[in-house]
């Protein structure tokens, strides 16, 4: 995989015009653009579409959990729009993910394009050990053994793969086999590291640790010149240098 491929720019703003300018300066340098709750809800789903229109990937990150029928028939509005992945709940069981799978693809099949990657969102990265067990009644199980069941869940139940803390990539990894994507999120660079930063993982590492993309932010959107960051980013993927 061309190593700009693997960097998702998460597209966290409020604003249609943040976003736009965002995608037009740097589709050329990334290989998707994430629209998450804060944008896809101030904006409105055009904005997709409107993405796309520039030249950029979709991910939509809704991180959809609902009854089978409700998260097959969002998946369904999703292909329409042309996304290029977007993630559900492993929490939503079996049946959900099945049927989401299945309509997608007749979707797909029945538009003459080819479908999104369906993603679970296995434990979200903000649960510890302690509120599995205490405040979600998760019992006997760890918050990284629980992220390898779901993706097992998620593959077998026909989805293309999880999105997953660094901590978690190599056991679904060993898990799910290659073929399975591996998206990570809270990816840094070290040269953008602040003082205030205690845990980092950086591109290079995520790479390393079998991630096929890596979801990045604010060290690209926030740097003097995105672009530079971006490239920066990509020959560090591709080898030609490493963090400093």
């Amino acid at each position: 995989m061309d190593p700009k491929e693997r960097i998702i720019l998460a597209l966290d703003v409020d604003t249609h015009e943040e976003a736009l300018q965002l995608v037009k300066t740097l589709t050329p340098y990334v290989g998707a653009f994430k629209i998450g709750m804060q944008l896809y809800n101030s904006v409105g789903p055009s904005i997709v579409e409107e993405v796309n229109q520039c030249g950029g990937k979709v991910f939509v990150d809704l991180k959809f959990h609902d009854i089978p029928n409700t998260v097959a028939s969002a998946g369904k509005v999703l292909t329409r729009q042309h996304c290029y992945m977007f993630n559900v709940h492993a929490a939503g069981g079996r049946e959900m993910m099945q049927r989401t799978a299945a309509e997608v693809k007749a979707e797909a099949a029945s538009l003459g394009i080819e479908a999104p990657l369906i993603l679970a969102v296995t434990v979200l990265t903000s649960i510890t050990d302690q509120q599995l067990k205490e405040e979600m009644y998760v019992e006997g199980i760890n918050v990284r053994e629980l992220a390898v069941k779901w993706a097992a869940l998620a593959k077998a139940s026909g989805l293309d793969g999880v999105v997953c803390s660094p901590k978690e990539i190599t056991a679904i990894r060993d898990a799910c086999g290659p073929d399975f994507k591996i998206v990570t999120p809270g990816i840094r660079p070290l040269w953008s590291e602040v003082n205030d930063q205690k845990r980092i993982t950086t591109p290079w590492d995520a790479l390393d640790l079998g991630a096929d993309y890596m979801v990045i932010g604010r060290p690209i959107t926030k740097a003097e010149n995105p672009r530079a960051a971006a490239t920066r980013i990509i020959e560090e993927l591709e080898g030609n240098s490493h963090a400093e």
